[in-house]
C-alpha cells in the first residue's frame, strides 16, 4: 500500500466516482488511476468500488471504511509536511486560536498586536464561540490552542494553564434604583430582570448557584454571548447586566458600573494546549504575553504532566493577576 494509492482513492471519491475528473484532478492519466485503485484492491482482497463496465457506481462498505481511513491517513501526512516546513523556521507558521467572544474583544487584542510585532510572518485564525464550541473545535482539531473561562470538564484531553482572575459587574442605565451608591444585594438584584452571558449546557450555571446560595432565583430575562449585545441590551433598559470586569466601559456616560465581586466568586481564565503536541517557540511567546508567569519551563513542566492535579500543584503559589 502506497500514500499515492490512498491519495487517487480519495481524489475518486472526492470527484463523485468520476475517474476523469479525479485524473484532471491530480494532473495524471484516467488508466494511471484506474490500475492503481485495482492494485490496492487486488492487495487489500476485496473490492473498495461497485462497478458497472468501466464506470464506478457505489462505495461498497468495506470501502467507505478505507475512504475513512485514507482520509484521516492524508490529513496527518500535510500536517507533518506542514510541521517540517515550521520547524525549519520558527518564524513562521499559523497558531489557530479557539476562544469566548469575552476574551477576543477584551483582552487578546493586545497580547495578539503584541504577539505579531514579535512573528509578522505566522498566521493567526482567531475562532470564537461558547466553550461547548470550542471544545468541538479542540475534538475536531480545528485549532492549536484554545483560551476559555471554566468548563474544564469539557476539556479533559488539553493542558490547562490558569491565566488570570477576573469577577463580575452589575451594569444599570444612568438613574436606575441601582446605581444608588448602596453595597449590592442578591435580593436587590433579584428584583430586576437580568442580562447576562449565555448559560453552558452541559454543567449547572454558576450565576444561578449563587443566587441559590442566597436562597433566590434569579429573573434571567434575555442571555448573549456578547458583553457589547448585553450592554445594548441595558441601555434600552431591558433589564440590568450582568458581565466581566473587563468588558466595562468606565467613560460609557449612559451606563454605571457597580462592583459585584462580593457576590459571585473570581473566575479563572485558562489557556489549554492538547497534551502531547509539539508547542512551537512562538506558541510559549503567546502564553507569556498572555499571561507573564507562564514561562517556558514552566509550560513545559505543566505540558508533560500527567493529571490536571499535577498541573494544579505547579501553580498552587501563584498569585493569578486580576482582569
Amino acid at each position: 500500500m502506497k500514500l499515492h494509492q490512498l491519495r487517487y482513492l480519495a481524489a475518486v471519491a472526492q470527484s463523485g466516482l468520476n475517474i476523469t475528473a479525479a485524473a484532471q484532478k491530480l494532473h495524471t492519466s484516467q488508466p494511471g488511476v484506474s490500475k492503481q485503485i485495482k492494485l490496492l484492491e487486488d492487495e487489500l482482497g476485496f473490492q473498495i468500488f461497485v462497478r458497472e463496465g468501466r464506470n464506478l457506481r457505489r462505495i461498497t462498505p468495506a470501502g467507505q471504511q478505507v475512504i475513512e481511513r485514507a482520509l484521516r491517513i492524508l490529513q496527518e501526512a500535510s500536517a507533518i509536511r506542514s510541521l517540517s516546513t515550521e520547524l525549519r523556521d520558527e518564524g513562521k507558521g499559523s497558531l489557530s486560536i479557539g476562544t469566548t467572544h469575552t476574551q477576543a474583544r477584551y483582552v487578546l487584542p493586545d497580547v495578539i498586536r503584541e504577539f505579531r510585532g514579535r512573528y509578522p510572518q505566522v498566521r493567526l485564525n482567531l475562532h470564537q464561540g461558547t466553550s461547548e464550541q470550542i471544545a468541538e473545535m479542540v475534538a475536531s482539531d480545528r485549532i492549536d490552542c484554545a483560551i476559555a473561562t471554566g468548563s474544564e470538564h469539557l476539556f479533559t484531553d488539553l493542558t490547562l494553564l490558569p491565566c488570570y482572575r477576573w469577577h463580575r459587574t452589575v451594569i444599570v442605565p444612568k438613574g436606575h434604583p441601582l446605581a444608588d451608591g448602596g453595597r449590592l444585594t442578591f435580593k436587590a438584584l433579584a428584583a430586576y430582570p437580568l442580562i447576562s452571558y449565555t448559560f453552558s449546557f452541559t454543567g449547572p450555571s454558576s450565576l444561578h448557584e449563587a443566587f441559590a446560595r442566597a436562597s433566590l432565583i434569579p429573573n434571567v430575562a434575555i442571555t448573549a454571548r456578547d458583553a457589547d449585545v448585553i450592554q445594548t441590551y441595558v441601555r434600552l433598559g431591558l433589564g440590568v447586566g450582568i458581565v466581566a470586569h473587563m468588558a466595562v466601559d468606565e467613560q460609557d456616560p449612559a451606563l454605571v458600573a457597580i462592583d459585584a465581586s462580593h457576590l459571585f466568586t473570581a473566575h479563572t481564565t485558562w489557556l489549554g494546549f492538547r497534551r502531547g503536541t509539539l508547542l512551537r517557540k512562538y506558541m510559549y511567546e503567546f502564553a507569556q504575553l498572555l499571561a507573564p508567569h507562564l514561562d517556558r519551563r514552566l509550560v513545559d513542566r505543566a505540558h508533560r504532566a500527567e493529571s490536571a492535579e499535577e498541573v494544579a500543584g505547579l501553580f498552587a503559589d501563584t498569585v493569578l493577576p486580576e482582569r
